[in-house]
């Protein structure tokens, strides 16, 4: 189990003034802002897209898993490919391919160069969350470091409150294309910012792709990475089916569904907020914590959605559970990635895709299997407890490690 680590008395006289720290930290949370906005508003202005694209809509949902599937591969490869680099240079290429990505998805004529596109426009996502995550730590003593890798995914979990819904606006309004253009300014936004504010850090000279891809080779890693993939899960079993257990299952318009994304939204920023502060006190025991209490919580999803106003607040409840515990994820695989940090940090956001398409599976099998929209809720419960087993191999693990040391 992780101890709170302890308190420094004085400034590390290596670090950056804090006003530096903070606007730096500022300047790479846009970066996350920008990639949490394009992540999503595809959902929302997936019926637009599928008529610009003259596709059918389960056909354009593939443009959803074309993203993801960008996500899952590039994060691992450029993490190894760019662990030499210079952490600014690198944070601001990795932006600087994303807006190339978003690019080609505004300009795209047809169907398939639009699901190509979005490919390229995932494959820097994890990097960048990595190198950011490396970069806000390095920034902040010690004792803080939980908190200011937590502020950078604060843009992520923001763009779902804002970025989103006012993307999806403006792609109603304007056409989808201009979603994807305002991505693009943001994103371009975001690397003045870095480029102004955040310090040239130097990369590691040591590191070879072996030596980073290397760290796969670890339990604690593969079993953390099992944790993020099955735990997680159980939440997007439950998010991915959300419309429609609102309407069938609560007995509410489809109106009401952007109050209930709304809540979601507000709630994932609570928990990316308060994930830092619980990792600076107890990481592996706040992890554990937050799989539990997510687990709950869907259980009691099961139970709430007949009632609108229960769901609400369960979905609210959810949401705040589970980014908390995607920031202990990503601390936890920086913690046990040895050297290999930015491709620990990378590799969180590789799970949690692969547990988005998980989720989403097992959830339409039950809903399939015409048990209702309070099913894949129920799945979820599973797929939390086993994530809690993953976590006790985890625990003897490291026990085991520290009587043999």
């Amino acid at each position: 189990m992780s101890a709170a680590p302890p308190v420094a008395t004085t400034q590390d006289p290596t670090l950056p003034a804090t006003r530096t720290a903070v606007l730096a930290i500022v300047a790479l949370a846009l970066g996350g802002f920008a990639i949490g906005t394009t992540e999503f508003v595809t959902m929302g202005l997936l019926p637009d897209i599928a008529d610009g694209v003259q596709a059918s809509i389960p056909s354009a949902g593939h443009v959803i898993s074309a993203y993801a599937l960008g996500v899952v591969v590039g994060a691992p490869t450029i993490a190894a490919l760019g662990a030499r680099l210079p952490r600014r240079s690198l944070a601001i290429g990795l932006m600087a391919a994303f807006i190339a990505g978003n690019t080609l998805s505004a300009v795209a004529p047809g169907y398939t160069s639009l699901v190509l596109a979005r490919f390229v426009a995932g494959l820097p996502h994890g990097a960048y969350f990595g190198v950011a995550s490396l970069i806000a730590a390095s920034l902040v003593p010690a004792h803080q470091r939980g908190r200011a890798v937590s502020s950078v995914m604060l843009g992520l979990a923001s763009a779902n409150v804002a970025g989103v819904p006012a993307a999806t606006w403006l792609g109603q309004h304007l056409g989808w294309r201009s979603a994807y253009w305002a991505v693009v300014v943001v994103g371009a936004l975001s690397v003045v910012a870095v480029l102004a504010v955040v310090p040239s850090i130097p990369g590691r000279s040591e590191a070879t792709i072996r030596s980073e891809l290397g760290a796969l080779r670890r339990p604690q890693v593969v079993l953390t990475l099992l944790v993020a993939t099955v735990g997680f899960g159980g939440m997007f079993a439950m998010y991915s089916y959300i419309a429609p257990t609102v309407t069938d299952e609560a007995g509410t318009s489809a109106g009401f569904v952007p109050v209930v994304l709304l809540a979601f939204g507000l709630g994932g920023v609570l928990g990316t907020a308060l994930g830092g502060r619980l990792a600076d006190r107890a990481l592996f025991r706040s992890l554990v914590g937050a799989t539990i209490a997510v687990g709950l919580l869907l259980g009691v999803m099961v139970l709430a959605a007949g009632d609108i106003v229960a769901l609400t607040l369960t979905v609210f409840a959810v949401a705040a559970a589970a980014s908390t515990m995607v920031v202990l994820l990503q601390l936890r695989l920086m913690e046990v990635a040895g050297d290999a940090q930015m491709l620990g940090a990378a590799l969180n956001h590789s799970a949690l895709n692969a547990a988005n398409a998980l989720g989403a599976w097992l959830g339409g099998l039950v809903i399939a299997a015409g048990l209702g929209y309070r099913a894949p809720s129920a799945v979820g419960v599973g797929l939390a407890a086993l994530g809690l087993v993953f976590l006790a191999a985890s625990a003897r693990l490291r026990h085991r490690t520290l009587a043999a040391g």
